[in-house]
């Protein structure tokens, strides 16, 4: 940008990248001056089921944005849920922070409730804090555990930290389970608790400030 000529100080064009900034006071863009740049917000949002985690969507299914309330911040969601799995959605206006929070490197949690049909142990859930490879993915140590079971219905849990895409619904797959329905419960420190589909309320600032801090 800055060789293109795109970027001036107080109408002089720069012609290195080699420039100190106390603050962007007469900095411009394509002559448009550049924004301050905003407090980092962070939501938790409720994705109902059956929408999709993007802006639109060709086929025409509901999205997110569809279900979101007007009036709010423009938002990026924090990694994505299935078009059939609800629960926790974390929202935020901050780029360098979704990527942070998404990035396997950051080891942040993500914790579901999956409800399946077939038959399993618990020791076998156990055999995936391992890792496991499923038709050439190699997938993390997962910590799941056996809720309770009904006839063949079983409620599991399970966290990881990679989020690779499908990741639950694989792994509980190669074991031989049908997911019919899941949820996501909790995503790092912020967890759904006392949420229902469409709901959305803000971190305080001050709980995100100490998270961030130990990320």
């Amino acid at each position: 940008m800055i060789a293109d000529g795109r970027i001036a100080i107080n109408g002089e064009k720069l012609d290195t990248p080699a420039t100190l900034l106390e603050n962007l006071n007469g900095v411009t863009v394509d002559g448009k001056p550049v924004a301050k740049p905003v407090a980092t917000r962070l939501y938790r949002f409720y994705k109902p089921n059956l929408t999709l985690t993007a802006e639109r969507d060709p086929k025409g299914r509901k999205t997110i944005y569809d279900v979101l309330p007007k009036g709010l911040p423009r938002l990026m969601p924090i990694g994505r849920l299935d078009f059939t799995t609800e629960g926790l959605l974390l929202m935020t206006n901050d780029g360098e922070f979704k990527r942070q929070m998404e990035l396997p490197s950051s080891g942040v949690p993500r914790t579901y409730r999956a409800r399946a049909f077939g038959d399993v142990t618990q020791e076998q859930l156990e055999e995936l804090a391992e890792g496991i490879t499923v038709e050439g993915m190699h997938y993390g140590p997962i910590d799941a555990n056996l809720e309770r079971s009904s006839g063949a219905n079983k409620w599991i849990e399970l966290t990881l930290t990679e989020g690779k895409n499908r990741e639950v619904r694989k792994v509980l797959g190669h074991l031989g389970l049908e997911v019919s329905r899941l949820i996501r419960t909790a995503y790092g420190p912020f967890t759904a608790d006392g949420m229902k589909p469409g709901d959305i309320d803000q971190i305080q600032r001050d709980v995100l400030f100490h998270y961030r801090r130990t990320l």
